[in-house]
């Protein structure tokens, strides 16, 4: 990796962290500009762990769309938890359809063009039969949507026994299922690959994993990256987020990922742990250290 002059070097990418939504939804995006996100943050629409929300005054819909135009900002949006867009269970898939509707909704009135969503686990049910019911779900949002233009993002998966969406080819055929290209497209996240087995701890195993991503999915299908390290070491199959450059990724691999010219224009975002190991706005600093180029 050669080394860069900091004095030469410009940031080539749109950098952020997901924030809260706390004292009012417009409140995040002065969260995002103290933390110095530039071009892109992330937030949840509403509470990440309950069915319900509340809805979204047009005051503060507004001090949204205006606080983002005015300060240049392409906000993403993140899928609350508890919907499984791939259960076998009836109820519990009906109501988790219903969620990715009202939160399509939720972005386009907050002027939000994509909208992160987990694929789920099949519950035992097999990755084909999840990949069925998760598909199934797109395609129904989008159909009671169809004058909106927000893309769901599918997000690759941490490999655990029950989840899909971890391998490459997975995510190929779920957007090719759901054959709604202008409304579909992925959030690659860094420590869920890692997790899953993918090497993206060293220069070579970066560009080989990047290369078979783009041969299998397509770099034209990636519309965002999930900057985190993983506390697990790769392969484990465990979903837990490190600081970036302190965990089994390490330094190294961030930095190569990062740095690579070919993702240079694809926004990334931080989602890495409170835990007071290192703050926000440091994690912010680095990975756009990270994402400098010459």
């Amino acid at each position: 990796m050669p080394q860069r002059n900091p004095s030469k070097a410009k940031l080539s990418r749109h950098v952020g962290i997901h924030v809260s939504i706390g004292d009012g939804i417009d409140e995040s995006v002065d969260r995002a500009i103290e933390l110095g996100c530039e071009g892109a943050f992330q937030i949840f629409t509403c509470s990440p762990r309950r069915w319900n929300a509340a809805p979204i005054e047009e005051e503060k819909a507004s001090a949204f769309r205006a606080k983002c135009s005015k300060n240049g900002f392409v906000p993403f949006a993140h899928m609350p938890y508890m919907p499984n867009l791939s259960s076998p269970d009836p109820k519990f898939y009906s109501q988790s359809k219903e969620v990715l509707v009202r939160e399509v909704k939720r972005c386009d009135f907050l002027g939000i063009k994509y909208l992160v969503l987990h694929t789920g686990s099949s519950l035992g049910t097999g990755i084909e039969e999840g990949k069925k019911r998760l598909v199934n779900a797109c395609r129904e949002a989008i159909s009671k949507t169809d004058s909106l233009s927000v893309r769901l993002l599918i997000e690759n998966s941490a490999g655990g026994k029950r989840d899909l969406g971890s391998k490459f080819e997975t995510l190929r055929e779920c957007l090719k299922d759901i054959a709604e290209p202008k409304r579909t497209g992925i959030c690659f996240d860094t420590c869920h690959a890692f997790a899953s087995g993918y090497e993206i701890s060293s220069e070579e195993g970066v560009r080989n994993t990047v290369h078979e991503f783009d041969r299998i999915v397509g770099l034209n299908n990636l519309f965002l990256i999930h900057a985190n390290d993983s506390k697990a070491e790769r392969g484990k199959g465990i979903d837990r987020h490190e600081h970036i450059g302190i965990g089994k990724i390490g330094k190294r691999g961030m930095e190569c990922f990062f740095s690579l010219p070919i993702l240079s224009k694809v926004p990334a975002i931080l989602e890495t742990p409170r835990d007071g190991k290192r703050s926000d706005l440091e994690n912010v600093l680095i990975l756009k250290r990270f994402s400098q180029i010459n």
